[in-house]
């Protein structure tokens, strides 16, 4: 069970942080991470924790994006700074079991989702 929160509407520049509840997820060899789609464009991978231990950010929002993993809390986080209004699209956060092979950073090698949470940059 996978929970996303804390999506809304801001604008360029600005920040939110997303919640996603990982309370199943509790391994931190699992592959966590985050996703997202805009209209009309393919889910794409925005940040993921791999079952290395080691955190994989999509180019788009290198150095503006931070993958937070809270497993005190069982909460996973994904802080975002200087939004801009590409990132609009419904953020997704997903999950697989560490020794499934499919990659981590491609949509198609999870296998459990959550419902997604809107998230909306004005220019």
């Amino acid at each position: 069970h996978l929970h996303e929160s804390g999506g809304g509407s801001v604008q360029a520049g600005g920040s939110l942080k997303l919640s996603c509840e990982i309370s199943d997820y509790k391994d931190s060899s699992y592959c966590m991470g985050w996703f997202r789609q805009g209209a009309g464009i393919e889910r794409e991978a925005v940040a993921v924790h791999q079952s290395d231990f080691t955190k994989k950010y999509a180019e788009s929002v290198q150095g503006r994006f931070t993958l937070i993993m809270d497993y005190e809390r069982d909460i996973m986080y994904l802080q975002m700074n200087s939004l801009k209004p590409e990132d609009t699209g419904m953020y997704y956060c997903a999950a697989r079991p560490p020794w499934d092979d499919a990659d981590c950073f491609a949509p198609s090698g999870m296998d459990s989702w959550g419902k997604g949470t809107p998230v909306t940059i004005s220019s």
